[in-house]
């Protein structure tokens, strides 16, 4: 086998990986969520630090387009989301000399994205939310586990694209970053 097909084996085997955790953590939270949490007051845990209640979330992060016409959410919130995720896979297989760091920022932006177009299409609409984080006042959204994975690869992405623009600005010009 040589050095490309194992490096490609590689990048096959560790997106395996983190779709199938992050996609399985992100639906046995929210059966979890459902059986246990739904029509039950909210649970706190930490001093107030974690709070678990059940929520169907319409809209996006946050609950951003949760007001908006049934036909317009699913054209942004499922059509779009296809095609976007779409793009990121089709970028994780043809793209697959990326950097590592890139590779596994797209590959949690994917199995995020899954995990919400999943619970969006199999509950018409609504996204299965059910964690908060805070102290006192100061506390996160409700949100879910796939949101945390959208999250880490935003994040990441994010932090990587400056570092990236600096190297290939760098190989034009001869220099080391």
């Amino acid at each position: 086998m040589t050095d490309q097909h194992a490096s490609r084996r590689m990048r096959a085997i560790c997106l395996f990986v983190i779709l199938a955790s992050c996609i399985g953590c992100d639906r046995a939270s929210k059966e979890l969520a459902t059986s246990r949490l739904k029509g039950q007051a909210g649970h706190s845990y930490l001093s107030d630090c974690v709070r678990v209640q059940y929520a169907e979330n319409p809209g996006a992060f946050l609950g951003v387009g949760g007001s908006l016409s049934p036909q317009i959410r699913f054209w942004l919130l499922v059509v779009v989301n296809v095609l976007f995720l779409s793009v990121v896979a089709y970028l994780l297989v043809a793209k697959w000399d990326m950097p590592a760091a890139r590779f596994a920022a797209l590959a949690f932006l994917l199995a995020g994205g899954i995990g919400n177009l999943i619970d969006r299409v199999g509950h018409d609409g609504l996204v299965i939310d059910f964690l908060n984080l805070g102290i006192g006042p100061v506390r996160t959204g409700i949100f879910n586990v796939a949101d945390v994975a959208i999250t880490v690869g935003a994040i990441a992405l994010f932090f990587l694209y400056p570092r990236a623009n600096e190297q290939q600005e760098a190989a034009v010009s001869g220099r080391t970053p």
